[in-house]
């Protein structure tokens, strides 16, 4: 606090909704936005107001099913980050440790700070495949720690979690009273073949996702926790205190997209089939310039740079190639940045190219 005012805010979101902007936008992380007219909206069917209190029933109950849970571990919220703030204030005090990977999503580690955590963290190493080593999470566990924080795919590097690391970690928890919060919202891009939620590993596991990243339904705000019912009521009252009810004609409008889903992702499978060979070709034609751990799934990638900082290539490939990233700086990682592949095909390949030609020249210079 300062003179009484809250100093709270988040960099990355003033980044992304006021530098990102350009013309060949490869900073967004998510898939490129789906138009209403791919949903069988019909206009008679929807209405402004309808019955609401603690979710929209239809909305849970899909929700539920597409998890495999019950719809009374289900709490709605207005896209991933609304639900990763639920979750945290529903499982730790003020002066409580909170335990989170880095390099991390800053919105994580801000969200954190601001409901009064002190933040500490374990690392996901680039040598590593930003693999988790449970060794190094209990290493960083305190007397303290109420709650461990993972993404997976992992923002920024794209790299998954596999279950026995998940069980491991989660036996940390158990062990100590405190509970792990995995956000899963780019897990949804491997669509049929994904896993299922670490809900299902434990008590002590809580869960966030949305149909923004994988789907390109953003502005629907469809997020949601898993968590034990106990825990799901909690939250729910949390909610009361930031907003009444969510938008009826945004629930009513996720119903229809869980029940199109599957021709929802298609379409997205079809954008990522076709960016992602691209993708391989710029890595592989810049091996001189960065070095990169690939992913398998998602639309993300983390490069580092051999030579220089990412502040200084996003200016030039800004300024001078029309072409905007994520600087590693809002992850902690300076010589990084991150680059996703989630856009319109034309535009991604051409903004792809400019990166290219952008390396070629920031390496020279440097």
């Amino acid at each position: 606090m300062s003179n009484g005012r809250s100093t709270a805010r988040s960099p990355y979101m003033e980044f992304a909704k006021l530098n990102s902007k350009a013309k060949y936008n490869l900073a967004t992380s998510g898939l490129m936005s789906c138009p209403l007219a791919e949903l069988p909206v019909q206009p008679a069917g929807l209405e402004i107001n309808g019955a609401d209190s603690y979710g929209y029933a239809p909305l849970l109950e899909r929700i539920a099913r597409y998890n495999g849970v019950p719809a009374e571990c289900v709490v709605t919220a207005a896209g991933t980050s609304m639900a990763n703030y639920l979750a945290m204030a529903a499982c730790f005090e003020p002066g409580d440790d909170v335990l989170i990977e880095a390099p991390a999503y800053e919105l994580l580690v801000s969200t954190a700070r601001y409901l009064g955590a002190r933040v500490n963290s374990f690392p996901r190493r680039f040598e590593d495949g930003y693999a988790v080593d449970p060794a190094e999470v209990r290493r960083a566990m305190t007397p303290r720690t109420r709650l461990i924080v993972l993404t997976t795919l992992h923002n920024p590097s794209g790299a998954i979690l596999d279950e026995p690391t998940l069980r491991a970690v989660g036996d940390i928890a158990a062990e100590a009273g405190a509970r792990v919060l995995v956000d899963e919202v780019y897990l949804e891009m491997l669509f049929d073949r994904r896993p299922r939620p670490a809900f299902h590993l434990g008590r002590q596991f809580l869960v966030t996702s949305s149909l923004t990243k994988a789907f390109g339904l953003g502005g629907l705000r469809c997020g949601w926790v898993l968590a034990e019912a106990e825990l799901a009521q909690r939250m729910w009252h949390i909610a009361d205190l930031h907003a009444g009810i969510n938008v009826y004609l945004a629930e009513l409008l996720s119903v229809t997209a869980f029940d199109q889903l599957d021709r929802v992702a298609a379409r997205a499978r079809q954008v990522l089939e076709s960016n992602r060979p691209r993708l391989h070709a710029l890595l592989d034609g810049q091996r001189r310039a960065i070095e990169v751990y690939r992913p398998e799934h998602g639309t993300i990638v983390f490069p580092r740079l051999r030579r220089g900082t990412a502040n200084e290539f996003f200016r030039l490939l800004r300024d001078k190639y029309e072409t905007s990233v994520v600087p590693g700086e809002y992850f902690g990682e300076p010589r990084h940045f991150r680059l996703g592949i989630g856009g319109d095909p034309e535009m991604t390949a051409a903004g792809l190219e400019r990166i290219a030609e952008a390396l070629e020249e920031y390496g020279r210079q440097a």
